[in-house]
């Protein structure tokens, strides 16, 4: 197993790519600590991991909250003693299909907190543990709309190229200490946030969900979108050694929609 007792955080667990991201690891032999608002999906989550042997602690947590982020990664480190993977995949989309003037200041500002913020404060509070030990892996969320402008969708585009800036600091800062911190950018990914994009969109322009879907398809090279599966598989090869000398970069699983 490329993770054998390896002990990861995982923030966004309780759905869709957070869930695949977090069973992924739990195969490869990881114990889990899942972090997410919703304790109903994180039970059952916690629930399938256990059935493949591996432990599973379940933390609520809202990682715009400080103090919520601190227990966080002071329960893994009472549980298992010791943090060596950090999945940042808490997010959210923001207005869709909206102008930049007709953003309400508090969506774009709300947009920052739960993606940029979200993400520097579970990395905050993981990296004194993972230079001590020496070792860590830390794998953001980002999105193909931080490598290049997003129409309408100026709060989220900004949130995730500030997440590739993000990365790339830390990666010097933590690089002398053996700590690896790559982004990881998917397209667009099937599942309930594309079936709301899809809505939306179609709302707004008079289209059909099918077709707005039908036009992502049509974009991307491979002529498929994306699965949270897929994301879980680059995941995997980013928080183990197989990429033992990849730091500071962004990684794209887009069915070539960016190419």
């Amino acid at each position: 197993m490329k993770l054998a007792d390896r002990i990861a955080i995982v923030t966004g667990a309780a759905k869709g790519m957070g869930g695949d991201i977090c069973r992924t690891l739990a195969r490869e032999g990881a114990h889990l600590a899942l972090a997410a608002r919703e304790v109903p999906p994180l039970e059952q989550l916690a629930k399938e991991i256990e059935a493949l042997g591996r432990r599973a602690l379940v933390v609520p947590a809202d990682v715009t909250d400080e103090r919520a982020v601190e227990r966080l990664v002071a329960r893994t480190r009472e549980a298992y003693g010791r943090i060596d993977i950090l999945v940042n995949a808490a997010g959210v989309t923001g207005p869709i299909e909206t102008p930049v003037q007709e953003i309400r200041a508090e969506d774009f500002r709300m947009v920052l907190e739960v993606n940029v913020v979200g993400t520097f404060l579970p990395t905050k509070h993981v990296l004194p543990a993972m230079i001590a030990q020496r070792y860590g892996k830390i794998v953001n969320i980002s999105g193909t709309s931080g490598l290049r402008g997003y129409k309408y969708r100026a709060a989220y585009s900004s949130s995730k190229w500030a997440l590739r800036g993000f990365t790339r600091t830390v990666a010097l800062e933590a690089g002398p200490h053996n700590v690896n911190v790559n982004a990881l950018h998917p397209g667009i990914v099937a599942g309930d946030r594309m079936d709301k994009l899809c809505r939306e969109k179609g709302r707004k322009r008079g289209w059909t969900p099918e077709q707005v879907y039908q036009e992502y398809e049509n974009e991307m090279a491979l002529r498929r979108v994306t699965v949270s599966q897929d994301i879980a598989n680059a995941v995997l090869y980013l928080v183990s050694d197989d990429s033992r000398n990849m730091t500071g970069q962004s990684v794209t699983v887009d069915g070539g929609w960016d190419v």
